[in-house]
């Protein structure tokens, strides 16, 4: 009898099976790994926007404050046609020109008197705004006022006020000659009299807009006196 030898069986081939959790993974990528990405882009372009507009904003705040504008002055005749022209001349509170103009202003409303009496009121008020607190100028005005009340001269005359010169003496100092027209309530003139006065100045400028209404230089009177010219 024949013998024959047994063959191998044949071992079936193994299947890989998937795995669930790289599934899962491949799954999140897809459905939220984008999203995910999108959104870090739109916030890191939001902070850059947010940069670039401070940076805007506090750019626009510096050149706002160092003001390049030159004002050009071109000075016309009557019939419009331009005669002059250069550039206008920048003006501190302490230059000299301001300083002059409040001194005369302030002599003018010191020695005026008129027979209206919200005008001289004003005028008094501008006088006492434009000097400083505690000093010689506000006892020398306040006895000033005393002894020539300028509402009880007004009941029988008025005096205009014609200031001829102020010149100035130093950096805080100031001589002032004007010539006083006393007139009868009539309008005739009484006399003229000759002035002059010394005053020392002092420059503060004003801190809260309700000085700065009265006295926006900040120029103020510390020391005064005059005496009638002969």
């Amino acid at each position: 009898m024949e013998s024959t030898e047994a063959l191998p069986k044949s071992q079936p081939s193994e299947t890989k099976l998937p795995n669930p959790y790289l599934a899962a993974r491949r799954e999140w990528d897809e459905r939220y790994g984008d999203l995910i990405t999108r959104a870090k882009n739109w916030r890191l372009m939001a902070m850059i926007s947010g940069l670039v507009a401070l940076a805007a904003v506090a750019g626009m705040a510096f050149l706002s404050s160092h003001s390049r504008i030159i004002p050009f002055v071109v000075a016309i005749d009557s019939l419009g046609r331009p005669v002059a022209s250069g550039l206008a001349d920048q003006a501190t509170t302490a230059d000299d020109r301001l300083k002059r103009a409040t001194v005369l202003s302030w002599i003018e409303d010191l020695r005026t008197v008129t027979t209206d009496g919200i005008a001289q009121r004003r005028a008094i008020d501008r006088v006492y705004a434009h000097i400083a607190n505690g000093s010689q100028a506000q006892s020398f005005v306040s006895d000033f006022y005393r002894n020539a009340s300028p509402q009880q001269r007004a009941q029988s005359e008025t005096t205009g006020v014609d200031v001829q010169s102020v010149l100035p003496t130093s950096d805080r100092t100031a001589e002032v000659e004007w010539i006083e027209t006393t007139r009868d309530l009539y309008g005739a003139v009484k006399e003229q009299q000759r002035w002059k006065g010394a005053f020392t100045i002092a420059v503060s400028p004003p801190s809260d807009e309700r000085q700065a209404r009265v006295n926006p230089l900040g120029v103020y009177v510390t020391n005064a006196s005059w005496t009638r010219v002969l």
